[in-house]
């Protein structure tokens, strides 16, 4: 039986070299899928992962329909086994219920990889539509640590190194130095308390904390 799986967990936990995995495991076996992803850091059209994978990808935006894809490919005896979504907190909901009907109708696979909740811990509508939809979910294992040492569950949006709490829900940033936006992920007390590692080593601690994402 075809599945709709649902791959989630925080920014860092390698959601996104997964999915590059899968489908290089999926197409080595002989199955045919398509690989998409939707306002990814490096730009449209493309998967990256931090490990420094690379892979071409359909861009999903607000507009692109599943169903009317899939079908124009299978009616041009173009062969789809499998589809692979990354940075489905993106999608809109509507085009999770397009992947769910692939799943029951068509009997294809879908994997899809995105993270649970935004920067104040409310659910992106994809995820939740993903939670309500999917067969199975499935926690990354390897997941980032915050700061302090603990393990990192919670996205948190910074400016200047401080952790905001409004906003609109999707700024694509990164993690990358000079960056006006920037994402990190702490522990749940942390989060609660808006104590990022900038604000930390001011505060708290004249030594270098342990770890601090400037020490590697």
């Amino acid at each position: 039986m075809a599945e709709l799986v649902f791959h989630t967990g925080p920014m860092d936990c390698g959601k996104s070299t997964l999915a590059l995995q899968l489908d290089y495991t999926q197409s080595s076996h002989g199955r045919r899928g398509r690989v998409f992803t939707s306002q990814d850091r490096s730009g449209s059209g493309v998967i990256t992962s931090r490990l420094g994978l690379k892979v071409a990808a359909l861009e999903v935006d607000a507009e692109f329909d599943f169903w009317r894809y899939v079908i124009g490919e299978l009616t041009q005896a173009r062969r789809v086994d499998y589809i692979v979504c990354d940075e489905v907190q993106f999608y809109a909901p509507e085009q999770v219920d397009q992947l769910a009907r692939i799943v029951d109708e068509l009997q294809l696979d879908v994997y899809a990889f995105g993270i649970l909740a935004d920067f104040r811990t409310r659910l992106f509508p994809g995820s939740q539509r993903l939670v309500e939809l999917a067969d199975r979910m499935e926690t990354l294992p390897i997941g980032p640590l915050c700061w302090c040492g603990a393990r990192g569950t919670h996205n948190a949006r910074t400016v200047g190194g401080l952790m905001v709490t409004e906003g609109t829900q999707v700024v694509v940033g990164d993690t990358v130095a000079g960056s006006e936006v920037r994402y990190e992920v702490l522990c749940r007390a942390h989060h609660r308390r808006r104590m990022t590692a900038v604000r930390a080593k001011a505060t708290l601690n004249p030594e270098p904390l342990p770890f601090d994402p400037e020490n590697f």
